[in-house]
């Protein structure tokens, strides 16, 4: 993928996050430093107590670093001046959640699990169940728009949850082992439908992973361990740098 003229849709510099104090302490990312672009699939790998999660959740806005900052499609946050206000509405607004277990709402059929996320956002009964059919229809699963989560495949339901993580038009979509419950065939056609969701709505993923059978999905790979973060493979850049 070239990426000549692209510019940095996410952006962390030098963030470090420790839990616990004195000899508890735990450094689980030191001075983490990363672009990702528009457009891309990001793999983000490493053995289990390496960061990964931690750093997925500072991108998700959910957990704050000790130092460093981030920006996400412009805007800065985690700098001198940011609000805790601002993290909530860059996850309803910019942010969408892909989880290693879908995570549906078993109470809840397709359409409902993915419109509940609009109505967070403020969106009107009707508007978010349009859109969520919309998105099933997209993903392919609008057949079973009216199922609850027991009833679905392993497929099926992970399709939902990527029209839930769709739902509020995203910019960025952080997923978190996402096809780790699932074997080869279905996780192929899961990374399909996430380069296609990366293209179409020039958003970019990055997802954390154990999953060797999709290394070779990734644009770009970066490697954790013990904290640090170091590129392993990085595709896009080495093509924009030549260009």
């Amino acid at each position: 993928m070239s990426l000549n003229g692209s510019h940095t849709l996410v952006e962390a510099r030098g963030i470090s996050k420790y839990f616990g104090e004195g000899d508890a302490r735990v450094d689980a990312l030191r001075e983490v430093s990363l672009k990702v672009y528009p457009g891309q699939v990001v793999g983000l790998l490493g053995p289990s107590g390496s960061g990964k999660t931690t750093l997925l959740n500072v991108f998700g806005c959910i957990v704050e670093p000790n130092t460093g900052w981030m920006s996400l499609d412009g805007e800065v946050v985690y700098d001198e001046g940011w609000l805790r206000s601002d993290l909530r509405r860059l996850r309803l607004e910019k942010i969408g959640f892909i989880f290693q277990f879908h995570n549906l709402l078993p109470f809840l059929n397709c359409v409902d699990n993915v419109a509940i996320v609009l109505s967070l956002a403020g969106f009107s009964t009707t508007q978010a169940k349009q859109r969520s059919v919309e998105l099933l229809e997209y993903l392919e699963v609008e057949h079973r728009k009216d199922a609850f989560p027991a009833q679905l495949s392993g497929g099926e339901a992970q399709r939902v949850a990527i029209a839930r993580a769709l739902a509020n038009r995203p910019r960025i979509i952080l997923a978190d082992e996402p096809t780790a419950a699932l074997d080869s065939a279905r996780a192929g056609i899961v990374m399909d439908l996430l380069r296609k969701v990366a293209i179409d709505q020039n958003a970019a993923i990055l997802a954390v992973t154990h999953d060797e059978k999709i290394y070779d999905r990734f644009d770009r790979i970066f490697h954790l361990r013990d904290g640090y973060l170091d590129i392993e493979q990085e595709r896009g850049v080495t093509e924009m740098t030549q260009d």
